[in-house]
């Protein structure tokens, strides 16, 4: 569990509502725990599985197999296998981080087979995500109608696992990734071109699973929950077309800038399979956990701790900067007003921005680059306080989740000779806010359900 104390740091040590605060951003993660998730959905009585009003004869299967995929991928192994381990003859985890009790690739546990736990590269799929794609191919085309796959997917999983299609290589579908990630495309749109460039991707693990009954357990980490996104959706119907991933290139201009492979590839492959394919009458897609569940828990515990509770929205989106303008502004106004909740209030927005990188930049991630986009909003002015919070615990390529920002950051940055404007246009968000003691680093939190901002009136 997190505890509200993983997110101290300087501006929150030296508020008397520090504390509240901490146990608000602890509470939205807690809540959003994928074993209890998982726990939450499932019912196993005696060889009966349920799942949200499904129900599964365990005895009745040749085998059932375990696949995880994603940042949650350990935690909701773990519960699954506490629920129904005695009926598991085997399977495969794909995490970012392996617990500290993981220290092989291989764990044999007598009572449930041989599960295979692996880490993958993210943000970029690595060498690691291609053998974890190639696995997780072949263990589910070694199923047949008989068996039952139980799939555990969470965010993360576009870059946990790559099966390229054919013609594609890894350095390309690396370089495609990175230069969407740089442009500012939304992960809706990146995973589009994924599932067409993929063959576990869009609907591919169902389609190699041999008429296996599959049922995914679903961690959201998109904005929305379209399940065909969710990991590029490797268990769903893809909505999308090829001409359609296509436009994602030409709407960023990156066509004639992708690796040669991407193109013709695009033009090669099949179509993923489509939402009304008979392929999916076996398989059930469960959303177990999202960015809203998380934001109604830190609302809850805004409560209890005597502020009024306020939800925004949960679709932001869209570039950092222009998200940090907007924010603060209805920051400044509702503590101006009292409207639309008095002070004290706590007021949280959800989604996922993204950050359009030049050439050269520093250090940050999302989070980061909102939450200094602010500084410059919200200067001098009295009684608020902005925090982010990425809640897998890592923004971007770094080891923090967010940063607080006050009426006060701006003047503390210029006495330590930070331009918050200067670090802004170099994207070094994550240098700036080190230098100010107001990162928030409660390390990796094992869940993954997209980013929230914490608006406070104090």
């Amino acid at each position: 569990m997190l505890f509200a104390e993983a997110f101290s740091n300087r501006t929150l040590r030296s508020l008397p509502q520090g504390p509240a605060v901490s146990r608000i951003l602890a509470a939205a993660v807690q809540a959003v725990e994928p074993g209890e998730a998982v726990r939450r959905h499932l019912r196993c009585d005696g060889s009966r599985l349920v799942a949200a009003g499904t129900s599964y004869d365990l005895d009745a299967c040749r085998g059932v197999t375990l696949l995880g995929l994603g940042k949650a991928s350990v935690a909701m192994a773990q519960a699954a296998l506490e629920l129904f381990g005695s009926y598991v003859a085997g399977g495969l985890v794909i995490a970012k981080h392996l617990d500290e009790g993981i220290t092989s690739k291989n764990v044999r546990r007598k009572e449930h087979g041989e599960i295979a736990f692996m880490e993958g590269g993210h943000p970029l799929p690595d060498g690691r995500s291609l053998e974890a794609g190639e696995r997780a191919a072949a263990l589910a085309a070694s199923l047949g109608p008989d068996d039952l796959l139980i799939c555990l997917i969470s965010g993360g999983g576009s870059a946990l696992m790559t099966a390229p299609a054919a013609g594609v290589l890894l350095a390309d579908l690396q370089a495609l990734t990175a230069a969407l990630l740089a442009c500012g495309a939304r992960i809706d749109e990146i995973n589009s071109l994924r599932r067409h460039l993929d063959r576990v991707k869009g609907g591919g693990l169902a389609k190699l699973a041999g008429g296996a009954r599959i049922l995914s357990l679903i961690l959201s980490d998109v904005v929305g929950n379209p399940l065909e996104a969710i990991a590029s959706g490797p268990t769903a119907p893809d909505p999308s077309g090829k001409d359609e991933a296509r436009a994602v290139l030409d709407r960023y201009g990156l066509a004639g800038k992708v690796p040669a492979s991407i193109l013709p590839a695009l033009e090669s492959v099949p179509e993923t399979p489509k939402p009304g394919d008979a392929l999916f009458d076996r398989v059930q897609n469960v959303l177990v956990g999202s960015n809203l569940l998380a934001a109604q828990a830190a609302l809850r515990q805004a409560q209890e701790d005597g502020f009024h509770p306020y939800l925004l929205r949960t679709d932001q989106q869209g570039e950092a900067r222009d998200a940090a303008f907007e924010l603060a502004t209805f920051l400044r106004q509702a503590r101006r007003s009292g409207r639309p909740v008095p002070a004290p209030a706590c007021i949280v927005a959800g989604g996922e921005t993204t950050v359009t990188l030049g050439p050269e930049h520093g250090r940050g991630g999302r989070n980061l680059e909102l939450a200094l986009a602010a500084v410059t909003e919200l200067a001098d002015f009295p009684g608020v306080l902005l925090a982010t919070l990425a809640t897998d615990g890592e923004d971007g390529p770094t080891d923090a989740a967010g940063a607080v920002v006050s009426g006060e950051s701006y003047r503390r940055a210029l006495g330590l000779g930070l331009n918050p404007a200067d670090y802004l246009e170099r994207h070094d968000s994550y240098t700036f806010f080190a230098a100010l003691d107001d990162l928030l680093k409660p390390g990796p939190t094992g869940t993954n359900v997209n980013d929230l901002t914490f608006l406070f009136a104090l």
